[in-house]
C-alpha cells in the first residue's frame, strides 16, 4: 500500500506534510541537542562526559527528550524512518464513470500515478478533476480498447513516462439491448464480445507484456468480472457469455502470470450505484417473471475493494472478490 507521504509530480518524488512532520521534529530535536550541549560543557572534562552529565542524559532520554550525542554530527547519521519510493502506476480501463472513476480516484488518493483510459477524452478529465489534489498524479490516455494499435500505443505512452506498471484494472465493459434470446442481432452480440472480452484481452496482453519486461519485475491484473459471472439475468446472453469468459481469462493470465511475479485476480460486482445501474430503482425483471425494484450499494465501497487487493504484495493475491449490495436478489437467483 503506498504511503499517503509519497507522492510524484511532474518534477519527480515530493514528500508530502507526514514527511515534513517527520523533519519538524528532526529540527526541533537539534535546537534541544544544542541547548543540552551547553548546559553539560561544564560536566566535561577534556572530552570526557563526567557521571553527573551521564546521568542527566539518562534521565532526559528516559522522560521521552530527544537522544543527544557527544558527536554533533552523529544525528545526520541515523537512518530515516520514512521510506521515499516512488509512487505506484496503475490503468483503469473506463476511467471515464461509474466503477472506474470511483477506483480511480480511490487510487490516486491512496498515492498512485493513475493513468486513466476510455473513449470520452471530456469524461477522462471529468475524472482528473475530481481527483482533490491529486490531479497532478493523473494521466488522461483516450482509447478505444477494441483496437489493437490504440492499446499498443497507450502502453508505449506508459513506458515512456512512468517505466513500468504496477496494475491494471480492466474495468471498461458493456451491456446488450435487454431482449429475448432469439432477438439478439449479430451486431449487438460482437459489440459485447469486442469490449467486454477482446478488449480486456488486449489490455491484460499490453499490461502482461510490460509488466514480463521491466525491472523489477511483475505486476497486478484485476479484471472486472460480474455477479453474472455466476448466474445470469433473464435476457443477457452476451453480457453473461462475456463475464463468464472473463472468469476462464483471469485464471489463465493468473497462471501464466506465476513464472513472472505477475497475479491476476477478478471482481465481481453486484449493483454498485452507478449511471448503468440506474434502472434497477425502478425495477427490473427476474427469473420469475415478475419485475422487481433491487438495492445498491455505494460504488465507492467497490473502489476501497480495488485499493485493498492492489496494495497487497504480490506474493499475496485476492483470486475472486464478491462484492454486492447485500439485499439484491443474488444467493437463490434463477
Amino acid at each position: 500500500m503506498q504511503s499517503e507521504r509519497e507522492t510524484i509530480g511532474s518534477g519527480g518524488i515530493g514528500i508530502g506534510s507526514g514527511c515534513g512532520r517527520a523533519g519538524a521534529g528532526r529540527v526541533a530535536g537539534s535546537e534541544s541537542a544544542i541547548g543540552m550541549r551547553k548546559s553539560s560543557v561544564i560536566g566535561h572534562r577534556s572530552g570526557v562526559p563526567t557521571i553527573a552529565a551521564a546521568r542527566r542524559r539518562r534521565a532526559m532520554r528516559a522522560a521521552g527528550a530527544p537522544r543527544v550525542t557527544d558527536d554533533p554530527d552523529e544525528s545526520e547519521r541515523q537512518p530515516m524512518t520514512d521510506e521515499r519510493q516512488p509512487s505506484k502506476v496503475a490503468l483503469v480501463t473506463g476511467a471515464g464513470s461509474g466503477v472506474g472513476r470511483a477506483s480511480a480516484l480511490a487510487l490516486a488518493a491512496d498515492g498512485w500515478q493513475v493513468v486513466l483510459v476510455g473513449r470520452r477524452e471530456d469524461a477522462l478529465r471529468q475524472t482528473a478533476e475530481q481527483a482533490e489534489g491529486a490531479a497532478s498524479r493523473m494521466l488522461v490516455a483516450p482509447c478505444d480498447v477494441t483496437d489493437p494499435q490504440a492499446v499498443d500505443a497507450v502502453f508505449e505512452r506508459i513506458r515512456a513516462a512512468f517505466g513500468r506498471l504496477d496494475l491494471l484494472f480492466n474495468n471498461a465493459g458493456m451491456g446488450a439491448p435487454k431482449v429475448p434470446f432469439d432477438e439478439i442481432t449479430v451486431e449487438q452480440w460482437r459489440a459485447v464480445v469486442d469490449l467486454n472480452l477482446t478488449g480486456m484481452f488486449l489490455c491484460a496482453q499490453g499490461a502482461f507484456r510490460l509488466m514480463k519486461a521491466q525491472r523489477p519485475q511483475g505486476g497486478r491484473i484485476v479484471n472486472n468480472g460480474s455477479i453474472s459471472a455466476y448466474a445470469p439475468r433473464p435476457h443477457s446472453a452476451p453480457y453473461t457469455a462475456t463475464k463468464h469468459a472473463v472468469t476462464g481469462l483471469t485464471k489463465t493470465i493468473s497462471l501464466d502470470g506465476r513464472p513472472f511475479d505477475i497475479a491476476c485476480g477478478q471482481i465481481d460486482i453486484g449493483n454498485a450505484a452507478t449511471e448503468m445501474t440506474e434502472r434497477m430503482t425502478g425495477g427490473v425483471l427476474q427469473a420469475h417473471g415478475a419485475t422487481v425494484p433491487e438495492p445498491r450499494m455505494d460504488v465507492r465501497h467497490v473502489a476501497q475493494a480495488i485499493v485493498q487487493m492492489a496494495g497487497l504484495p504480490l506474493e499475496t493475491n485476492v483470486q475472486f472478490m464478491t462484492i454486492m449490495a447485500t439485499k439484491m436478489p443474488f444467493v437463490g437467483r434463477g
